[in-house]
């Protein structure tokens, strides 16, 4: 396995552009020593891919360990890494941070075991390694994703590697997006610790929106860039705590007035249509947009009703998605329009609806997918229900509308939902982002305009032109096997089927 320098300059050429964007211009190459101010208490939340996991723990019939200080959320969740330590760079306002913690990732079913350790975070080069261990033989360093740094460092986006493709044992990982990654300062440093820097480090670098990195983000805009700004036991009222979200203003139960909802359908059938034999195009309309390199999509101007005492809401969206592919004649064998989107929960469980468009043929509120969330708990901060990372399982319906292409009990792309409750609450930023690990980067098309993503012949989210990803398969080609060959003749057979059904019409 090849392993890319740890400091890469693919990656620092991006970390340079995006802070270039936000006029960041410090990150620039410069012959001034930099000035390191040491970093501690800090913690990294990752899930690396929600699918990997699932896959993991069910086909392949596997686990996860964590050990030394690192933990897994409940639900077969994202894990967390502690007591981070480093530097911060203090005139480029970046910094690099290691982990604490292991994590051991083993199938029986499958022969495979590793483990991750030594988990780094360096928003400079924009990435996130670790040292990864395989048949006793360790490898330092190891790039797994590439990091779309934010100034809050709180849920940025994440690509997977090539390396990281190889680690986890398929190849339609390279370039897929993983989990979002937070790293957020757990523990302040004492007042009497000399490594401790205050708000005096950095006089001359005032924080602002447009610092990419700083350690602060938590801090209100006008506190120092440096690392201690919001941290020093002395400012108490820029300390995360103090910035947290005051109690919700709204009524315990009411209408709601706006929202957004983020899903993918399923990541393998976007790459499917747009680099696998498909060769054709999403399109989004009606407000909705699609993430950059074929990412989730985002739907708008929810309204609704919710509870949040009974723990309950439903919410329905504007914007559709469509995907048409296997032109021929200028006919198309796939023809698929998702629209009118409304999601349910009532204590932790509900459903995702749409009007399904295929080949002209219209159904009306098919329920696509069964949802179940981690917490059945609904709460409003700053007037505003946000749930992330909801669980979408395949219908009956939902298989049908697919055209079978997937079976019922299939897990799709999570989703992601924030609803406003006044009129004057702030949605989260990043329409378009979608975390669910199934997309990053701003929308390739725009609120009330239409995006398109087309396909070709190459592969530009991580599938494999003509191999798997044609079936829209998203299982490690460690576990298929000698699987692979029936799994495509049954992708030809889908594609022949609605191409006869459209003759027959």
């Amino acid at each position: 396995m090849a392993v890319r320098s740890h400091r890469r300059p693919l990656a620092l050429a991006a970390a340079v552009a995006t802070a270039a964007a936000l006029g960041a211009t410090a990150l620039a190459t410069t012959t001034a020593s930099a000035a390191e101010v040491p970093l501690s208490g800090y913690e990294l939340t990752w899930g690396i891919k929600q699918s990997y996991r699932t896959y993991v723990t069910g086909f392949a019939a596997g686990s996860f360990t964590a050990t030394d200080g690192a933990s897994q959320a409940a639900g077969n969740g994202a894990f967390t890494f502690t007591e981070g330590a480093g530097t911060y760079d203090s005139t480029a306002h970046t910094l690099d941070l290691g982990f604490r913690g292991g994590l051991k990732i083993e199938s029986t079913a499958h022969r495979f075991e590793l483990t991750l350790t030594d988990v780094r975070f360096d928003s400079g080069t924009a990435e996130i390694t670790a040292d990864v261990t395989r048949s006793g033989t360790t490898t330092q360093d190891v790039p797994l994703a590439d990091v779309t740094v934010t100034r809050s460092m709180t849920d940025m986006a994440t690509t997977l590697t090539q390396e990281a493709a190889d680690v986890l044992g398929s190849a339609s990982y390279a370039g897929a997006a993983g989990d979002p990654l937070t790293v957020v300062q757990k523990t302040q440093p004492s007042p009497s610790a000399p490594a401790s820097p205050s708000a005096s480090a950095s006089p001359s670098a005032p924080a602002s929106p447009s610092t990419s990195a700083s350690p602060s983000a938590s801090a209100s805009p006008s506190t120092s860039a440096s690392p201690s700004a919001g941290a020093s036991p002395s400012s108490p009222a820029a300390s995360p705590s103090a910035s947290a979200s005051p109690s919700t203003q709204a009524p315990a139960r009411g209408d709601i007035v706006d929202g957004t909802l983020g899903w993918g359908v399923k990541q393998s059938f976007r790459t499917y249509v747009v680099d696998g034999v498909a060769k054709g195009a999403v399109t989004t309309s009606g407000g909705a947009s699609q993430a950059a390199g074929n990412g989730v999509f985002t739907f708008v101007d929810a309204k609704g009703e919710y509870d949040t005492e009974a723990d309950s809401l439903t919410a329905a969206f504007e914007g559709a998605v469509n995907f048409k592919g296997h032109e021929e004649n200028g006919e198309y064998g796939l023809d698929l329009t998702l629209t009118g989107l409304e999601a349910t929960l009532d204590d932790g469980a509900g459903e995702l609806t749409a009007d399904v468009t295929s080949l002209g043929e219209t159904s009306e509120d098919v329920v696509l997918a069964e949802l179940k969330a981690d917490s059945a708990a609904l709460t409003a901060k700053n007037d505003v229900i946000t749930v992330d990372d909801i669980t979408a399982t395949l219908t009956d319906a939902g298989a049908e509308a697919f055209g079978g292409f997937y079976a019922a009990g299939s897990e799709l792309d999570p989703v992601d939902l924030s609803v406003a409750l006044t009129e004057d609450a702030e949605l989260p930023d990043g329409d378009g982002d979608g975390d669910g690990g199934s997309g990053s980067g701003g929308g390739s098309g725009t609120t009330g305009g239409t995006g398109s993503t087309t396909g070709g012949t190459g592969s530009t989210t991580g599938g494999i032109t003509g191999g798997l990803a044609a079936t829209g398969s998203d299982v490690p080609a460690a576990a298929l096997g000698t699987a692979a060959a029936i799994t495509v003749a049954a992708g030809a057979g889908v594609v022949l089927a609605m191409r006869r059904r459209r003759t027959a019409e």
